[in-house]
């Protein structure tokens, strides 16, 4: 890992597990497998979009483990991974039954001793974050361990003593850990972010911030400095802080096959878009468009093309003859 990298993301990716849809977890006979991770979803959309992306991380010497890097090597992203014992440590899992309103889609965590709880920074190997130009990671991962919490700092610190750009997406987990928790682990990693993503209604419930979301970007930005904050707000659209200035985008009208992963996509767009030059304008414009491609396919993962986002973007959809 030589030479200047684009993205280094770090955090923890499962097996998501999911029976055919309409049926259930307790009844299914078969299940659909595919890796699946906040962090690897970016790194895998921002592949896609052209960047030169890495993914670091801690998984068991096993075939699960093998599998998870085969998958996101295979939509070109590079690994860099720290191999533990499979005999002390597993890959995490979750399962995924889609069912329609309703009953809605359920959310199954197995994801306890996973290997990434037990990460320590001097065992990745760090080599592309000297030399990367952007660093991510989420707010899921701090709340796996104190390990992986203290990991995920020693990470950020070192991003920013590098010189590259430091992104944050809070990606609350209920199921994780509660809101006050949450909001006291965030900010003490706010002061190694350069850009936050926030979605509004986790700024209201776990950083205790009210108003609307220029209202909560512009608090957030002045209280902790950072460059940029961009505040996602569902099917309103989402709105970008930077230098003062403020834009707006609106939601692409989308088919919903699969939503899961979309937040993630809509980063990717944004990261990879700025790492090709682009502005926040522009970035927000490809976010948004990644995201609504991304709800159209099946699996965490934004499968998608630097093409059918501009085709997004410019309105030029219909049958692909």
């Amino acid at each position: 890992m030589v030479g200047v990298t684009d993205l280094v993301a770090f955090g923890e990716t499962m097996l998501r597990l999911s029976p055919p849809r309409g049926e259930r977890l307790e009844t299914t006979e078969t299940f659909d497998v595919q890796a699946g991770g906040a962090e690897s979803n970016v790194a895998v959309g921002a592949a896609r979009l052209g960047a030169d992306a890495v993914w670091l991380s801690k998984l068991p010497d096993s075939p699960l483990g093998r599998r998870v890097v085969s998958e996101l090597r295979s939509h070109g992203v590079r690994t860099g991974v720290a191999w533990a014992d499979p005999a002390a440590s597993r890959v995490g899992t979750y399962y995924l039954e889609h069912g329609g309103e309703p009953r809605g889609t359920n959310v199954v965590y197995d994801r306890a001793d996973a290997a990434i709880t037990t990460v320590e920074p001097e065992e990745l190997p760090t080599g592309a974050l000297e030399a990367a130009s952007r660093f991510h990671t989420t707010g899921i991962t701090p709340a796996l361990s104190e390990r992986a919490a203290a990991t995920t700092a020693a990470l950020l610190r070192a991003a920013g003593d590098a010189g590259a750009t430091r992104s944050f997406d809070l990606n609350y987990r209920a199921k994780l850990w509660d809101p006050e928790t949450a909001r006291a682990a965030y900010e003490d990693l706010f002061d190694h972010v350069d850009t936050l993503f926030v979605p509004r209604r986790d700024a209201r419930r776990v950083l205790d911030r009210e108003g609307d979301a220029v209202t909560i970007a512009n608090g957030l930005a002045a209280d902790f400095g950072f460059e940029t904050v961009v505040v996602t707000r569902g099917a309103e659209g989402a709105v970008a802080l930077r230098d003062g200035a403020v834009h707006e985008q609106g939601v692409f009208d989308a088919d919903t096959f699969d939503a899961i992963g979309t937040g993630d996509a809509f980063v990717a767009g944004y990261l990879a878009k700025r790492i090709a030059g682009g502005g926040v304008a522009d970035a927000l414009e490809w976010a948004a468009a990644a995201a609504a491609l991304k709800r159209t396919i099946g699996g965490d993962m934004a499968v998608i093309s630097p093409d059918e986002v501009t085709d997004v973007v410019d309105g030029a959809t219909g049958i692909d003859r």
